[in-house]
């Protein structure tokens, strides 16, 4: 299939029928890679999400990853997070026109009209203080939404809640031009940007929310993120910075 006119310079493109994971092949072909590459699956069988979770991908759904050599330490690295999140919040506009019905949850998440629609996962391949590779996974469910989890934000589908219908390569052909031009940005100017663009768009930010780590979980306002991408939570002890944890709405 041929490039799409506005597809980023030196950035490959791997589009495969099926595979396990689309984060693992990355993983895999990392070392032979020679610059930056999507890899898209039509098929996921195993894919995965945070903390081992599931992903679930039925037919039509986007399942994609970006695998890149940053360089940096990882806690930089780390904070493409937020880079991909901006990311698909311009490619979804750009489908549907609908800039108000999309938001962004804290701390990988895409919400439409309230629900879960894309979610996504970073990995890092190498060892010590430097990444020596980056894997960007993306989940968007473009056409059908996996049964809810309980507590869980319900997930929805685009076709389901715009009647938008889009096929993983029309929408990979979006998202991989709105990822370079916010990759772009970060190299260039830091995270104060980022961190601004991604705050104009979160979900609940000046409300109550829940953060549940391993150990603890801790309810109050969500008043932002810090210059790590931690989330800044006020309670009755005052605001906390809590730098890893699943978000639960009221």
């Amino acid at each position: 299939m041929p490039l799409s006119s506005n597809w980023p310079a030196g950035v490959g493109r791997v589009i495969l029928p099926e595979i396990d994971s689309t984060n693992a092949e990355a993983a895999r072909i990392a070392p032979g890679l020679s610059g930056p590459t999507w890899i898209l699956a039509l098929r996921q069988t195993q894919g995965r999400g945070r903390r081992g979770r599931d992903w679930r991908d039925p037919e039509g759904n986007f399942a994609a990853s970006y695998v890149t050599r940053p360089g940096g330490a990882p806690d930089q690295v780390a904070l493409r997070s937020f880079v991909a999140a901006l990311a698909l919040h311009d490619a979804l506009i750009t489908v549907t026109g609908r800039a108000e019905a999309f938001a962004l949850k804290w701390p990988n998440d895409v919400l439409l009209n309230g629900g879960k629609l894309a979610g996504i996962l970073l990995e890092s391949v190498g060892h010590g203080a430097q990444v020596g590779h980056l894997v960007i996974g993306i989940g968007v469910n473009l056409r059908m939404s996996p049964e809810p989890e309980p507590g869980a934000v319900p997930p929805v589908s685009l076709m389901g809640e715009t009647g938008t219908s889009i096929t993983p390569e029309e929408f990979l052909d979006l998202l991989a031009p709105a990822y370079a031009r916010w990759e772009d940005q970060f190299v260039t100017y830091g995270f104060a940007p980022i961190r601004r663009a991604w705050l104009d768009r979160a979900a609940r930010l000046g409300q109550v929310i829940a953060a549940r780590t391993v150990t603890e979980s801790h309810t109050g306002t969500f008043e932002g993120i810090d210059a790590s991408g931690a989330l800044l939570l006020r309670d009755a002890r005052g605001l906390r910075a809590i730098p890893a944890a699943d978000v639960y709405f009221a």
